[in-house]
């Protein structure tokens, strides 16, 4: 298995970082601009709080400025009433919002409003005073009966890829040191497609933590650029297992293209190798097929127009969602047909791990 510190792609270096006058008033949010500046990116301080670049007539262009862009903001109200994420944990805490990858399936695309700048909350003391409110209130985990041990649950990386920030914000280290402090019952998520682990390994974590590595097949990887290697993530996630962190694999979004029988079976059986003889191993896995909405199709072409990911509505079922929209999954027997794949092979080639849920 891969070196994660050889193999995985440079640290993500925005183009300009802009921070508005209330993001200044936060210890952290200095603290970023300080890294910042350390580096040499330019850095562009708002008389206000919006938010804007420069129009482009050029929808890819305006894509690209976006893309380049790392905003440090403070979250608004509504980010500090804490929303439920199921079913992947009780309760969704938001770092930032928008994400420097440019994956073909990118979930975010059609839920975010605007350019996709990646968007970091400076208030992180703010975020983090709000979290015991919610202890024990969950109905995902801490009032779960199946994943009760793991008490009440915090999802880090609903809007974003927290490690693919890191080197800039601090933030997850910071999240990560807050609960290791806490003397609770508690947990919290991240996933990502990343392998800088580095910051992390040697934290307080106190056990209750854990990261899980976003992987899909090597052959994969054209629809998801910009993103480190399954080699280094998996060997990434194997350093965080000695370290003593929980661990696990999101497989995800499973993409039933031409091949992927040998191709999941192989991703799975990579993991088992960069995973094998890890002492005290507590290892889980979440399966997530791919699905899209009319109107994250609609943005995903135009960010990728020459993407040659499967989003065609004749091919997929339709579902609704509970705010009543549409989204288009696979027909029930591709459904049915790819579960009972998944389930044998991780039974087989990991017994010992736990699947939280098939989505």
């Amino acid at each position: 298995m891969a070196d994660p510190a050889s193999s995985r792609r440079r640290p993500w270096r925005p183009r300009r970082l802009l921070v508005t006058s209330a993001a200044r008033e936060h210890a952290h949010g200095r603290a970023i601009v300080a890294r910042a500046e350390a580096l040499d990116i330019p850095i562009t301080e708002l008389s206000g709080n919006q938010v804007r670049l420069p129009p482009q007539p050029d929808p890819r262009r305006a894509y690209a400025e976006a893309k380049a862009t790392l905003a440090v903001v403070t979250a608004p109200p509504s980010r500090l009433k804490l929303q439920p994420i199921a079913p992947s944990a009780d309760w969704r805490v938001d770092l930032a919002e928008g994400c420097p990858a440019h994956c073909a399936y990118c979930y975010l695309a059609g839920s975010l409003s605007g350019p996709p700048i990646t968007r970091v909350y400076a208030n992180l003391d703010e975020i983090t005073a709000v979290l015991p409110d919610y202890l024990g209130q969950g109905r995902i985990t801490s009032r779960s009966r199946a994943r009760a041990h793991e008490g009440t649950t915090f999802e880090a990386s609903c809007y974003t890829d927290p490690l693919a920030i890191e080197p800039l914000t601090g933030s997850l280290s910071a999240l990560i040191r807050w609960f290791g402090r806490w003397d609770a019952d508690v947990q919290l998520r991240f996933t990502s497609k990343f392998a800088d682990v580095s910051a992390l390994l040697d934290l307080p974590h106190g056990g209750r933590t854990r990261m899980r590595s976003s992987i899909n097949p090597p052959a994969w990887h054209r629809f998801e650029a910009g993103t480190d290697p399954v080699e280094a993530r998996l060997a990434a996630l194997a350093a965080m297992g000695r370290a003593g962190y929980r661990v696990g694999l999101t497989i995800a979004p499973i993409i039933a293209a031409e091949g992927w029988r040998d191709a999941y079976r192989d991703l799975i059986a990579m993991a088992a190798r960069a995973l094998d003889g890890i002492d005290g191993l507590d290892l889980t896995v979440e399966l997530i097929t791919h699905r899209f909405t009319p109107g994250s199709r609609a943005v995903l072409a135009s960010w990728y127009p020459g993407s040659d990911l499967e989003m065609d509505p004749e091919r997929r079922a339709e579902k609704r969602t509970k705010f009543a929209g549409t989204k288009f999954v696979y027909p029930p027997e591709l459904m049915t047909e790819l579960k009972t794949f998944f389930l044998a092979e991780i039974a087989e080639q990991l017994p010992h791990a736990r699947i939280l849920y098939w989505t």
